[in-house]
């Protein structure tokens, strides 16, 4: 089964399962990861702070690990 997130998920809890998905963080301009306060935010949390759409993040990090499983 593969691992999948919500917007509820903890942005250095993804970083942790697997780092390959920091660029899709990157591209839309989440350059703060190694950051302690956005390691700790979820995903809906950085996107608002960002002003990106939290479920289009949430469908591509779960496209990438359904694509690993």
């Amino acid at each position: 089964m593969a691992y999948s997130v919500t917007k509820d998920t903890v942005i250095g809890d993804i970083l942790d399962t697997d780092f390959d998905v920091a660029p899709l963080f990157l591209e839309i301009g989440m350059h703060c990861l190694g950051c302690p306060a956005s390691r700790g935010e979820t995903i809906e949390e950085a996107c608002a702070v960002h002003g990106t759409d939290a479920d289009a993040l949430v469908e591509k990090l779960n496209a990438h690990f359904a694509a690993k499983a």
